[in-house]
């Protein structure tokens, strides 16, 4: 039995994109070389890894036990990499961030942008996801650091104050809704939204705070980014929810009103998360040092 890095950064690729498609995209492989690369570890070993059926696959429980050592054999690899790669001439390496919806649109373009420059033999792969999941991801090792909301329990993960911003309703100047200046979503939910796609963590996250009040959440238009939102808002499409940090940078010039959203869910205040700082590797520690220096 003999798979080499290729094979289990696949297979990790593969699993935690639930899809083969999306797994061989990542690892920037064909498909077809995918899953003969999946076949023939499979047959390697002796064993089903995977279990496919119409929504993707799943790992077997002797997958589930390759999956962790192959994060762990890939973190090591990785750390051997950029060890080494301070003899080479510089050091290269990547570092895998998930955030929630603000802190990637909000706060992470302009930090990253920075620590970028700063390092130019490095690359970030940076993926959003809700803030529970990104707690239990960074607990698997999946990835380096998460940026979560501060209400989310982190458990035993080391975290570190980043930033902090607040939810509130955007709506066109001549809309009903212009002349409150606080709001729950409760009482907006008659009216039609301008949201982010539904894919987005943030609209899975109001999705899923209107069904807990009973009342589903009214989507005309889903839009890629919190800018577009407070475009078509000011058109009076629907209304919109974003950062507050977006909606005054917005307000003078487009025709839109902030209204406060008072329910508690709406502050932000955002954490860095890690499994353990000490044991990142060097760029990734660098990372967090970076960004907690810009909170």
């Amino acid at each position: 039995m003999r798979f080499d890095l290729a094979d289990l950064g696949l297979f990790r690729d593969v699993v935690e994109a639930g899809s083969i498609t999306r797994g061989a995209a990542r690892a920037n492989l064909a498909l077809a070389a995918a899953s003969t690369r999946i076949r023939n570890m499979e047959e390697a070993l002796g064993a089903r890894l995977l279990v496919r059926g119409r929504q993707g696959v799943t790992p077997t429980q002797a997958g589930r036990t390759l999956l962790q050592h192959a994060r762990s054999i890939l973190r090591q690899a990785e750390r051997l990499r950029e060890d080494l790669g301070a003899y080479a001439g510089g050091l290269a390496g990547q570092i895998r961030v998930f955030s929630n919806t603000n802190a990637l649109t909000e706060f992470l373009p302009e930090a990253l942008s920075s620590f970028l420059s700063a390092h130019p033999n490095v690359s970030v792969d940076l993926e959003e996801r809700l803030s529970d999941e990104i707690v239990g991801l960074i607990a698997e090792g999946v990835a380096d650091l998460g940026i979560i909301a501060g209400t989310v329990d982190a458990g035993a993960l080391e975290t570190y104050p980043y930033r902090k911003d607040r939810f509130v309703l955007v709506v066109a100047r001549d809309h009903p809704l212009a002349k409150h200046a606080k709001i729950n979503l409760a009482e907006v939910l008659n009216y039609d939204f301008v949201g982010l796609d539904r894919s987005s963590a943030l609209q899975r996250f109001l999705a899923d705070k209107a069904a807990r009040i009973g009342r589903p959440l009214r989507l005309r238009v889903q839009l890629r980014s919190f800018d577009a939102v407070c475009r078509l808002v000011e058109r009076n499409v629907g209304i919109g929810v974003v950062p507050e940090t977006t909606a005054r940078r917005v307000v003078p010039t487009m025709a839109v009103a902030v209204v406060e959203l008072t329910d508690a869910w709406a502050v932000r205040d955002l954490t860095i998360c890690v499994r353990s700082l000490e044991e990142l590797p060097p760029f990734a520690r660098e990372l967090v040092t970076h960004l907690r220096a810009g909170a």
